[in-house]
């Protein structure tokens, strides 16, 4: 892979990096590990964009794949609350990933939502993108990731918390404060419906 000059800037580049990925592998897997080495010293940002594109995609509908990336946000997550500056991954996850020929078709279908997401989303409030928001934003994935192995139930049922995931990693990427705020609010109405929805079912269950 060509190396970076620098960390990508928007969702555009996130793409762009995420299909050399993939162009490279070819039939053989593009790995989590390389795909770090990718997105450079930012790379929370663009893997909170890249796994819920991921899960928006046909390809979010194979069965345990919302799941096993909750599980690697997660863990992303805990290492952003602690404030971990370069990601780590364990060995068995950094060698993971997906077929690159799939990846360059996630990138390739995302593309419209990139160009929408990179025209309205940018460098406002960025106040709000620095210190104790840093944390709660890490809290919030952490939190919004336990709801995708119950809605994986349900084809794309994961979908909501993973839009609120989107817009957490986009305000990280492009320094949105804006975006921030609405992403705490999208991940209150997400836990809110996953937990509704649980408990809904669990009562359903009871009362049979």
């Amino acid at each position: 892979m060509t190396e970076q000059n620098k960390d990508p800037q928007s969702v555009g580049d996130v793409l762009d990096r995420l299909k050399e990925l993939g162009e490279e592998a070819g039939h053989d897997k593009a790995k989590l590990g390389d795909a770090v080495q990718a997105m450079g010293h930012r790379a929370y940002g663009p893997f909170f964009i890249i796994f819920p594109l991921i899960d928006i995609s046909p390809v979010g509908g194979i069965p345990g794949l919302p799941t096993a990336m909750a599980v690697v946000m997660v863990l992303l997550a805990l290492q952003l609350l602690f404030g971990r500056k370069d990601l780590w991954l364990p060995g068995f996850l950094a060698n993971r990933g997906l077929k690159g020929e799939k990846l360059v078709k996630v990138a390739d279908k995302m593309r419209p939502v990139a160009k929408w997401l990179d025209r309205w989303f940018h460098g406002r409030m960025p106040a709000f993108t620095k210190g104790p928001m840093i944390k709660i934003a890490a809290i919030a994935i952490i939190a919004l990731c336990t709801t995708v192995p119950p809605l994986e139930l349900l084809p794309f049922a994961s979908t909501l918390p993973m839009v609120a995931i989107l817009s957490f990693g986009l305000a990280l990427l492009v320094r949105d404060g804006l975006l921030m705020v609405i992403a705490c609010i999208l991940s209150v109405a997400a836990i809110g419906g996953g937990l509704g929805w649980f408990f809904g079912r669990g009562g359903q269950g009871g009362g049979g």
